[in-house]
């Protein structure tokens, strides 16, 4: 009696794997979305605050810099949305799956910016202690940890060579 060996993978088409990590991109995309837009619409209200008149030069710098890659960051969290739109039934969602998630990488990316920008201009304001870039490196690190340290480690540590997706060219 012969054991057959266990299935690895998946058994789909390349159509198919792109379909499947499409939803699951969209599906991660909708969670930083969603944040990346209420924190630049608040941050678009800070500059109608009659407290804002009274901050420094640094600081309004800072709040600039902010809403900057606020915008930046909700621009590239939506950009799949609209690559999909403009390509859906062109026969590349392989290539589009690609490119949204780089889309989505380097919008995390300015997401991680805008927060801690937003973090030491509220730290800033609320205390002008020499401890607040302490505190906001601090932050800073642990969101480096959670978003990109564990996934990557994970990644590193329990992925089978074997076992890996091939890519999607």
């Amino acid at each position: 009696m012969t054991q057959e060996a266990p299935l690895r993978g998946r058994d789909e088409t390349r159509d198919e794997r792109a379909d499947r990590k499409w939803g699951e991109l969209i599906q991660e995309v909708r969670v930083a979305q969603t944040g990346v837009q209420i924190l630049f619409g608040f941050l678009l209200t800070v500059v109608f605050q009659a407290k804002y008149h009274q901050l420094s030069h640094t600081d309004h710098f800072i709040y600039i810099v902010t809403v900057v890659l606020g915008a930046c960051a909700t621009g590239a969290l939506i950009g799949p949305v609209a690559l999909h739109r403009l390509v859906s039934g062109r026969r590349v969602k392989p290539q589009a799956v690609k490119l949204a998630g780089a889309l989505t990488f380097v919008g995390l990316v300015l997401l991680l910016l805008t927060m801690a920008s937003s973090l030491l201009l509220i730290l800033r304001v609320a205390t002008h202690d020499g401890y607040v870039p302490w505190l906001v490196g601090a932050v800073v690190c642990w969101y480096l940890v959670c978003w990109y340290g564990l996934p990557m480690w994970t990644r590193l540590r329990y992925t089978d060579p074997e076992d890996a997706e091939p890519e999607t060219h």
